[in-house]
């Protein structure tokens, strides 16, 4: 990662550029001639929303399909913007309508939904208003987008509906000004925060975004209706898309130029799905864990291998098998907290080691939550280590209390830490795994998942050779390469 001062002297830049050029237009008059024309206004506007709506649905899809209610918010920041930024447009004064507040209220109206919606995605995914949205990730989009449609629809119909005095009010206007920009700014600051911490080409470009949105506000609400510096603002909004997207692109597809990865997307196929859609954030969260601990490589891909095999087999539904790929995945990576010490100890761990270990699903859960995962994966990587007679951790559930993916996912954990070699002993054979696996069943693991379990070992046998010898070096060369 380039240093801090680079990084934010690059930031500076791109908001002092435009904000510059602003100020030598609006000071020197003789520089900011008056441009009036309604016609290249409606052009510009549909240009700056056309590519601004297409890109964010494509954002917005793939965010659907990598379950990270964090992308999908973004994608509604900038549908939002698009899609009132079309009204804008529309309402032209002279060109399809008179004259009214609408193309005011509308330019105004389209950058206070995008700031909503961005400050949503810089929140932690367990927070409850996150969470209550997260469970209609599947339809925020197409929903979102359909009521903003009709609600433009009326405005356009009903021009009258947008009261003048209260859009030209100085108060109003400086009120509503000072809030977005604070909302923005507290945005762009833990996109910042989060940039430092993971080095995540999203976060950074979503501060440059969002910097350029304060930009846009400003320009708005000081500038001089149809003046070189006021036709500025919609250079730099459709620039805070641009910049968006090219976030997105970096941190989810960069590194594969024949688009495999983008196509990955839309595989049906959650095994295929967990090959090719990871971030490049969370392929070195993986990789980083598994390095410090050297005996278990491959420990994170098979026990998501192994949790989806299991959940196929409990005919759960294809979000399940997503959440459980994704969680499966990153379940330890809370172990990066863990002392090498205490991690990689052969001998037996004392009590305070123990209680150091017994604290990483709670590391994971946190640093997972900043990334967007959604409440099912968090749920996995929070309680894969419960027991179903209530004396697991961290939060000593039981029974039904523990999350059905978090209970299927414990039995692929153990089943692999069973079967692979560890500083204190060598890897159990399938047979041995298996049986200590149902002399736990109702004690340790959900009776259902090791009946599940057991069947799927006796009708695919197939399915654990593969997994087994030299296909474990396989599948952690295969992980790493991507991640470099």
């Amino acid at each position: 990662m380039r240093s801090k001062a680079v990084i934010r002297n690059t930031l500076l830049i791109v908001m002092l550029l435009p904000l510059i050029g602003y100020g030598l237009l609006h000071r020197f008059s003789s520089m900011d001639p008056t441009f009036k024309t309604p016609t290249g206004h409606f052009y510009v506007v549909s240009t700056v929303a056309a590519i601004a709506f297409i890109l964010a649905l494509a954002v917005g899809v793939a965010g659907i399909r990598m379950r990270n209610v964090k992308v999908t918010f973004v994608s509604l920041a900038f549908v939002s913007l698009a899609e009132v930024f079309t009204l804008h447009g529309l309402s032209t004064p002279g060109f399809l309508l008179h004259a009214s507040s609408l193309p005011t209220a509308a330019a105004q109206l389209s950058l206070s939904l995008a700031v909503f919606w961005l400050w949503l995605s810089s929140m932690s995914s367990d927070r409850l208003i996150v969470r209550m949205l997260a469970r209609h990730n599947v339809m925020l989009l197409p929903m979102w987008t359909l009521i903003l449609f009709i609600v433009c629809s009326l405005l356009f119909m009903n021009t009258h509906w947008v009261h003048s005095e209260l859009i030209k009010n100085g108060w109003f206007k400086g009120a509503q000004s000072v809030v977005e920009i604070g909302l923005i700014g507290w945005t762009a600051r833990r996109y910042w925060q989060s940039y430092l911490a993971w080095g995540s080409p999203l976060h950074f470009m979503l501060v440059q975004s969002c910097g350029l949105l304060i930009v846009s506000q400003f320009i708005m609400v000081t500038g001089t209706i149809w003046h070189v510096s006021w036709w500025e603002y919609h250079v730099t909004l459709l620039l805070s898309v641009v910049f968006m997207i090219i976030g997105v692109m970096r941190q989810y597809w960069a590194q594969d130029a024949g688009g495999s990865s983008l196509l990955g997307l839309f595989r049906a196929n959650p095994r295929e799905w967990i090959e090719t859609c990871l971030s490049p954030n969370v392929r070195a969260l993986i990789v980083t864990t598994e390095r410090r601990d050297a005996y278990t490589a491959g420990h994170n891909y098979r026990v998501a291998l192994y949790a989806l095999r299991l959940g196929e087999r409990m005919e759960l539904n294809s979000e399940q098998l997503r959440a459980i790929a994704l969680g499966g995945i990153v379940h330890d990576v809370g172990k990066l907290k863990v002392p090498d010490s205490i991690l990689n100890k052969p001998g037996k761990l004392t009590p305070f080691e123990r209680d150091i270990i017994e604290r990483h699903p709670l590391a994971g859960y946190d640093v997972c939550k900043r990334l967007g995962f959604m409440k099912e994966e968090l749920a996995i990587i929070r309680n894969h280590h419960e027991k179903w007679d209530g004396t697991g951790y961290p939060d000593r559930l039981k029974h039904e209390q523990i999350p059905l993916l978090a209970r299927v996912t414990a039995v692929a954990d153990v089943y692999d830490a069973l079967t692979s070699s560890r500083s204190y002993r060598q890897a159990m054979s399938h047979e041995a795994a298996l049986a200590i696996i149902a002399s736990e069943r109702g004690v340790h693991f959900d009776p259902m998942c090791v009946d599940a379990w057991l069947k799927l070992a006796e009708e695919d046998q197939l399915f654990f050779e593969q997994m087994s010898g030299t296909d474990r070096e396989q599948q952690q060369v295969q992980l790493i390469s991507s991640s470099t």
